[in-house]
């Protein structure tokens, strides 16, 4: 899988004391994803749906303490993380492509609404 030098992470940090997973960027970007926001980006079928069919977030369900504790996030390869919950989901591997892409600071999220409104 190819990927983008801004896409490269030099360094990811998980806080699960507060619920945060933080990534610095190989082009000096830094990204912080809440865990609530993390879990309603997980991109596995289960949660995203596959084939046609919606999945279990489609359906905005409201998040329990269990299923936002961030218990563990691992290196799948060099292209993603494996995020692991307190509920004990832990199948969706969050490409660092996609976390970049979805980063929440006020800059990617001012350059995204711009890029909505052209």
């Amino acid at each position: 899988m190819s990927q983008r030098e801004a896409d490269r992470p030099v360094a990811i940090n998980v806080d699960r004391g507060v619920g945060l997973l933080t990534i610095d960027w190989a082009d000096g970007h830094a990204s912080a994803f809440a865990a609530i926001l993390l879990r309603r980006l997980c991109p596995c079928a289960h949660c995203r749906g596959e084939m046609g069919r919606p999945g279990w977030l489609d359906t905005n369900p409201v998040l329990t303490a269990e299923q936002t504790q961030l218990v563990d996030a691992r290196l799948v390869g060099q292209y993603a993380l494996g995020v692991a919950w307190a509920d004990g989901h832990d199948t969706g591997y969050y490409t660092f492509e996609s976390l970049r892409g979805t980063c929440p600071c006020p800059l990617c999220s001012e350059a995204e609404a711009a890029a909505g409104k052209a």
